[in-house]
């Protein structure tokens, strides 16, 4: 890939989130449909407070999956219900992931008064696709003035969370264009980065290129400190901090551990606060970016540095979901608690091939961890995926390595990643449906 091409990559997958990103998709959708309707009818003032919708809304599996339990920002409710709700009274489908960031008090009770009159129905898709929804709203004959009798909208979202393929109104296609893993599969050919390329890239940069990755901390900070202030979740992050001198310890592996999670415990409780997501996800946004900011912080970085740590664990981050897919039964901080050992490589000085081996001990440590839905739990996920990180990162700036004779790691990481890749997306479809039906019947 070419200098601007990387950058534009990791533009396009490092971005700020509100909310869960399952449930925002969710959301997105349905705030297109609803945008739909009001740009087809006349529709005045803040109608969508007001009139009577109804939302249709089928999803994947992995979507349900990932929306049955976790916080809906400014709620204080879970699931994607609520979420789809919000998207039809308040949703702005222009803000992409933060597409709730218009959030009210009118809004929110107005969305909680559609789900508790059963006008919100979200159903399983038929469909081969990890990542879909499809959001059909209607409204009430003579509730909005319109040629149609009766009228109504959809919007499709494929592979990617924030990624419409298509649009309807009254039943007449709007806009209609290649899914998502379309356009992968079209451009799997020209798709080369490696490890060297990233390491290469995040050394030689020009500052003022990725400064711009900085962004990570200003969002991910900012919701570390929320977890610790507030009561979220488990408070996974805020115990951790707490009980560092009895239990913990003062060390950098603590400090990063508590600081992680602690944003973890904010956003999957419901924070209002935007998270910088990475591959579609902001717990993986937080992973990746956390630890390596928390180093910057303990040891007192300049910012230099610590952008160009950042660009290479969001970099490898993204280069491994390339094979696994944006959702899959892999938890993602899997991958994510990868490339944050690598920045934390690179911080200490480390070499490319240092760099390799933080990927192969964490591809022999922790890659069978399963996703079972984002829910306030994924905070002790990502708070173990840290402490991997970091003993993955000490073992390899000692020169230590998982051997090629051991399971799935091979001599080119190359190969490791891949491994990796075929095992969540591939070997694990029958646990993700196991997975699903477990949550579904309890």
């Amino acid at each position: 890939m070419t200098y601007k091409e990387i950058i534009a990559l990791i533009k396009r997958e490092v971005k700020p989130a509100l909310g869960c990103t399952e449930p925002i998709a969710v959301a997105l959708a349905v705030a297109k449909a609803v945008e739909i309707i009001s740009e087809n009818c006349s529709c005045s003032g803040n109608w969508r407070l007001q009139a009577p919708l109804h939302l249709d809304v089928a999803v994947s599996g992995n979507i349900l999956k990932n929306g049955m339990g976790v916080g809906i920002p400014g709620t204080g409710m879970v699931g994607l219900p609520v979420a789809a709700a919000l998207g039809a009274v308040c949703g702005e489908s222009a803000r992409g992931l933060e597409v709730l960031a218009g959030l009210t008090p009118e809004a929110v009770a107005r969305a909680k008064q559609l789900v508790a009159d059963g006008q919100v129905h979200i159903s399983v898709a038929d469909t081969d696709h990890l990542l879909y929804v499809k959001a059909t709203v209607s409204v009430d004959e003579g509730a909005v003035a319109s040629a149609e009798l009766d009228p109504h909208a959809y919007a499709v979202i494929e592979d990617d969370h924030d990624r419409i393929v298509e649009t309807s109104f009254a039943d007449h296609i709007l806009m209609s264009s290649e899914s998502g893993a379309a356009v992968k599969e079209h451009h799997t050919e020209t798709y080369d980065l490696t490890v060297k390329d990233i390491y290469d890239f995040a050394c030689t940069a020009r500052y003022e290129d990725i400064s711009f990755i900085l962004e990570d901390r200003t969002y991910n900070h900012a919701l570390a400190i929320e977890g610790l202030i507030g009561d979220y979740g488990l408070q996974v992050g805020k115990t951790i901090r707490e009980n560092q001198k009895e239990i913990f310890g003062c060390d950098f592996m603590s400090f990063a551990m508590g600081m992680t999670a602690a944003a973890s415990d904010a956003r999957m409780a419901g924070c209002t606060l935007p998270a910088m997501s990475n591959s579609g996800s902001g717990n993986q946004g937080i992973t990746v970016s956390m630890p390596v900011i928390a180093y910057a912080i303990k040891y007192l970085l300049e910012d230099e540095p610590l952008a160009r740590a950042l660009i290479l664990s969001n970099l490898v981050a993204i280069h491994i979901k390339h094979y696994l897919g944006k959702l899959s039964a892999l938890c993602g901080c899997v991958v994510a608690s990868t490339g944050s050992a690598c920045g934390i490589v690179y911080l200490q000085g480390g070499t490319y091939e240092q760099v390799c081996a933080a990927i192969k001990n964490m591809a022999g440590n922790i890659t069978g961890m399963v996703c079972d839905g984002a829910k306030v739990g994924c905070a002790m996920k990502v708070a173990s995926g840290v402490s991997c990180a970091v003993q993955s990162a000490v073992l390899a700036l000692r020169g230590t390595c998982i051997p090629s004779t051991d399971g799935i790691i091979e001599d080119d990481v190359e190969k490791t990643i891949r491994n990796i890749g075929t095992i969540g997306s591939a070997g694990m479809k029958a646990t993700d449906r196991m997975i699903l039906d477990i949550m579904l019947c309890k």
